[in-house]
């Protein structure tokens, strides 16, 4: 069974302090490590063990592990029960939310036409290219060449666009309709 080594947890501070990947030379310094051989050595085996990636190029990027979260259990949103804590995993947001990352984007959303599903102007939205809309899907598209997010719609082989919120009327297109994406989540920062 392969253990975590010891550095990766320093590694990991510096990254959420900082907010990239450190060098080699600063991967040496927040390890205590005093040979670029040894250093060499531990990022090998943090890739080794899906810990950190690399790119086409040798970069290093964080692994999913970067940012994973404890799951502490389930939570009543109906009546209130006593409150039970037990570790039952640990999961990181990107390895919950995103199945395709080359193919994922977050936008940042304006306005208020789909407030009645959930999703307020200032969300974030986790949207994937290349998938394969249906009825009923929230997406991102291009209708008349002006870009919006609503709701899918289509019926007897004809597509429009519909608002979540009652004051906006359906969108039909009068030249094209092409969607770009397909809404995974909504993010919301309180």
């Amino acid at each position: 069974m392969n253990r975590t080594p010891k550095h990766f947890d320093r590694i990991v501070a510096f990254y959420r302090a900082n907010r990239r990947m450190p060098s080699h030379a600063e991967i040496a310094r927040v390890a205590g490590l005093r040979s670029k051989g040894t250093t060499y050595k531990l990022v090998n085996r943090l890739v080794s063990l899906s810990l950190v990636e690399r790119d086409a190029k040798g970069k290093l990027l964080p692994g999913s592990r970067f940012m994973s979260l404890p799951q502490l259990g389930t939570v009543e949103a109906g009546w209130p029960s006593p409150a039970e804590e037990e570790l039952l995993d640990t999961m990181s947001l990107e390895e919950f939310l995103i199945e395709r990352p080359d193919n994922t984007f977050i936008l940042e959303v304006r306005g208020d036409s789909m407030i009645e599903a959930g999703i307020m102007s200032g969300d974030m939205v986790l949207v994937e290219r290349g998938v394969r809309e249906k009825d009923g899907d929230i997406v991102i598209a291009e209708i008349d060449h002006e870009w919006t997010m609503k709701y899918y719609r289509k019926k007897n082989g004809k597509a429009w666009l519909e608002a979540a919120n009652r004051k906006y009327k359906p969108i039909y297109p009068r030249q094209e309709l092409r969607v770009a994406a397909v809404v995974k989540a909504v993010i919301r920062k309180y």
